[in-house]
């Protein structure tokens, strides 16, 4: 007997509620076609629903923090002029250069002017920039800031600052706090509008004011500072005293111009040389030709007698 249409869809609204899918059935016709069917609509829709799952658990991967570090930027200028004015940019300049000369042959030994040096990692507000700078213990060469940590932990030794009339108190209150916090061994001020010069030396955890700086001697550079009236020198170990590009330039054209004139005097007297030999030599030429005319008239040139 043959099932009309809604009585086949009965059967089959039985078949797939009452019986387990994923089992096979055993139907023939087109009750067994409609029930592949709708195994195969559930496999999709079970796919589905795993797929749905899976695509949730990768957004939930990806939305989850990924922690980095955020890397510290140190300037390598703080913005700011390295000088106010020509007088105390010659002194920076010369004293910064005349360092560099002394430790010429010392491998081991930095010299700055205006370099900006930071002392703690990770924290690049805390800086300073001395005019001049030496730090023993570390290699020359190029840098563009001076990162402690990165320079075996070693702080500048030496450190000079020139006053302009731009300083104030509280900055070089600030810079005395900050040298003697981080381990500066000598700390050296010259004001060259008043020609004062103010130092101080380590003992301990603390600067200490140095009570007589004229001709004054750092034991870490062992050079000598004295005023001159208004002036500041400061004298090599050799007793050279420090000088500016222009002196340096006047001093070489002055040495240049005695070895050309210590030349000039060498090639005379090698000259003068020449002639007396040339003169001696005409003398004895005269001497010879005298000796032969005396001897052709029968005289003997060495005593004067006559030949028998």
């Amino acid at each position: 007997m043959r099932m009309r249409k809604n009585e086949t869809r009965g059967v089959e609204r039985r078949v797939f509620f009452l019986r387990d899918p994923r089992a096979p059935l055993k139907l023939k016709g087109s009750l067994w076609r409609k029930s592949s069917k709708r195994r195969r609509s559930w496999g999709i829709i079970r796919l589905r629903q795993l797929g749905r799952k899976v695509e949730g658990e990768k957004a939930m991967q990806t939305q989850m923090p990924i922690l980095i570090k955020p890397q510290v930027i140190y300037p390598e200028s703080d913005g700011m002029p390295m000088a106010d004015n020509t007088k105390q940019f010659r002194y920076i300049v010369t004293i910064k250069e005349g360092l560099e000369a002394l430790f010429a042959n010392e491998p081991r030994v930095f010299v700055a002017g205006d370099f900006l040096w930071y002392p703690v990692e990770g924290d690049p507000k805390i800086r300073a920039a001395p005019d001049a700078m030496v730090v023993f213990g570390r290699p020359k060469g190029d840098r563009g800031s001076y990162l402690q940590w990165l320079e075996e932990g070693i702080a500048p030794q030496v450190v000079f600052e020139i006053l302009s009339p731009g300083n104030t108190l509280k900055e070089m209150t600030r810079k005395y706090n900050f040298y003697e916090r981080y381990g500066v061994e000598e700390y050296y001020i010259y004001d060259p509008d008043r020609g004062e010069l103010s130092g101080w030396l380590r003992r301990g955890e603390q600067l200490e004011e140095i009570e007589q700086m004229q001709n004054w001697t750092s034991p870490r550079l062992n050079i000598r500072f004295e005023l001159r009236g208004d002036e500041l020198d400061l004298f090599r170990p050799d007793g050279a005293r420090f000088l500016t590009f222009v002196e340096l330039m006047a001093q070489k054209a002055e040495a240049e111009e005695r070895a050309e004139h210590a030349e000039e005097r060498a090639e005379h007297a090698e000259e003068r040389a020449e002639h007396a030999e040339e003169r001696a030599l005409r003398a004895e030429e005269r001497s010879k030709r005298l000796a032969a005319q005396l001897r052709a008239m029968g005289i003997e040139p060495e005593n004067g007698a006559t030949a028998s």
